[in-house]
């Protein structure tokens, strides 16, 4: 079994979608808010360390919770990141 895609929604209307396409290297991730109806999208190594998907995790928690979160909150974000990463 491959996941290859994680739907998340945060809060008031904030998502994102992370996507690894088969032989990429990177996740794609695409984040919608309000403010960015059309989406925003970043690419995140897929072999990134621990400490870097972590960050990532971290920014992305920030922005579809709408405020920072505490280390529970991001662990989830960066366990989903490491169901795509290799």
């Amino acid at each position: 079994m491959r996941i290859t895609r994680v739907d998340i929604e945060g809060r008031h209307g904030r998502f994102a979608t992370l996507v690894r396409r088969t032989g990429s290297e990177h996740i794609e991730v695409t984040i919608l808010t309000p403010q960015q109806s059309d989406g925003e999208k970043r690419l995140v190594h897929a072999r990134s360390d621990d400490e870097e998907l972590w960050d990532k995790a971290r920014r992305l928690q920030t922005m579809l919770d709408g405020r920072r979160g505490t280390n529970g909150d991001i662990d989830g974000y960066y366990r989903e990141l490491q169901r795509l990463a290799d």
